[in-house]
């Protein structure tokens, strides 16, 4: 059992129609058949969307999410239009909003990997495979990769799994040029973030993409290279064999798995409200990712 604790109720603003309600994003039509995507503070954990939230995070993801997107535009498009509050939206929404076109979603998530965490680390350790890639004897937790790795999965819904799945998957669903379109696009992305990320002292270990079809323009939608859809390791703490620190949810990840939470994340009953403590910790991750990333100052 997995979902939301307390699923929100869609804001009503006029000419816009509610689309769907995600972990974190809430989506909208507007008159000009333009998609808006709203950034909560929402968090998620284990498959579970936890009640309350992270101040300012959706804040935090969508001017990284802008950031990054002018650091790319040369290698990839992007289906922002503007970020401007649209007509009749509550003031909350400031910051938030990603008026964007409208695209054809390839219906894959696109995961670049540079070292070896997550999923990809348990199945390494069950076969020496990464989404079938055979991959050298000797490695472990955090273990820097021979080279990038595209790595796919498929979309799920909220409260189940992505799945990882093989590059021959990935061909078999979009066709073989439009995968290998994905490949080398995907691992052009990563390796010119993760160069930015380590001139500010940071390690990309992961990151996933979502790309979309504008006629027949491979365009980069969604949030991009942020805490929730990438693994960002602090440089100098790096040390293989063990699980590494990071600039993401892994403080609540770490709560709701400690003896404080008293939660079973195998049982059925959803996790428990997070103390006022671990709220302001993550909000401080998600500001040091921001501040250390692009040099600018929250505040």
């Amino acid at each position: 059992m997995s979902g939301f604790v307390e699923k929100p109720q869609p804001v009503e603003v006029p000419g816009l129609v509610h689309l769907h309600t995600g972990k974190v994003r809430d989506l909208y039509r507007n008159e000009r058949d333009e998609l808006v995507i709203v950034a909560s503070d929402r968090i998620s954990a284990y498959d579970w969307v936890l009640p309350g939230g992270i101040p300012d995070k959706g804040r935090i993801l969508t001017r990284l999410s802008m950031w990054w997107f002018e650091q790319l535009v040369d290698l990839v498009p992007h289906h922002v239009l503007s970020t401007e509050l649209p007509p009749g939206a509550p003031q909350e929404w400031e910051g938030r909003v990603m008026v964007c076109k409208q695209l054809r979603m390839v219906p894959v998530e696109c995961v670049a990997r540079g070292y070896l965490a997550g999923s990809a680390l348990g199945e390494y350790e069950e076969s020496s495979t990464v989404c079938g890639l055979a991959l050298p004897g000797g490695l472990e937790d955090g273990s820097e990769l021979p080279g990038p790795l595209f790595t796919p999965a498929t979309k799920a819904e909220v409260g189940e799994h992505d799945e990882n799945v093989t590059y021959e998957e990935v061909a078999h669903r979009v066709g073989p040029e439009a995968a290998t379109l994905l490949r080398q696009t995907t691992l052009s992305v990563y390796q010119r973030a993760r160069e930015i990320a380590e001139e500010r002292g940071i390690i990309l270990a992961d990151t996933k993409f979502e790309f979309g079809w504008d006629g027949d323009t491979l365009v980069l939608a969604d949030e991009v290279l942020t805490p929730d859809s990438s693994r960002f390791w602090p440089r100098d703490a790096w040390q293989p064999g063990r699980p590494q620190p990071s600039f993401d949810k892994q403080y609540v990840r770490d709560w709701l798995t400690g003896p404080d939470a008293a939660w079973d994340r195998n049982g059925e009953e959803p996790p428990p409200a997070l103390p006022p403590g671990v709220v302001e910790r993550t909000r401080q991750k998600y500001v040091e990712a921001y501040e250390r990333l692009t040099g600018l100052s929250w505040s």
